[in-house]
């Protein structure tokens, strides 16, 4: 079975930075996607940015793209996203997944595997 554990999260101001991680275990776990998802209080569960797994492509939200940076490390199967110039409307849980089919997206129907989710909090 595979798990995902994110980690990171906290209380920032605005305008500050914060990083996140995904450790990743189980015995069968080979990927083909990994991306971070986000829900705000009263909202949708929404994607943030991905990676393929082999390969390295990034895509990305609109609204984070010239603020996060999605990466991986595949030794340790682990993912990250660093973001900085963090606004009050990123607040939310983020949420890492992972997805084992043949093509992904910017679904949360694309994806397998969940976290738990970490909360981030940028106050004004």
């Amino acid at each position: 079975q595979v798990q995902l554990v994110e980690s990171g999260g906290g209380l920032v101001q605005v305008g500050g930075s914060l990083r996140l991680s995904c450790a990743a275990s189980g015995r069968t776990f080979s990927p083909n996607f990994m991306a971070w998802f986000r829900q705000a209080p009263g909202k949708e569960r929404e994607f943030v940015a991905g990676i393929t797994w082999v390969g390295g492509r990034i895509y990305s939200a609109d609204s984070v793209k010239a603020r996060f940076t999605v990466s991986r490390d595949n030794a340790r199967n682990a993912l990250y996203l660093q973001m900085n110039s963090l606004k009050p409307e990123d607040t939310a849980v983020y949420y890492c997944a992972a997805s084992r089919k043949s093509t992904a997206g910017r679904s949360k129907d694309d994806y397998d595997y969940w976290g738990q989710g970490t909360q981030v909090t940028v106050s004004p």
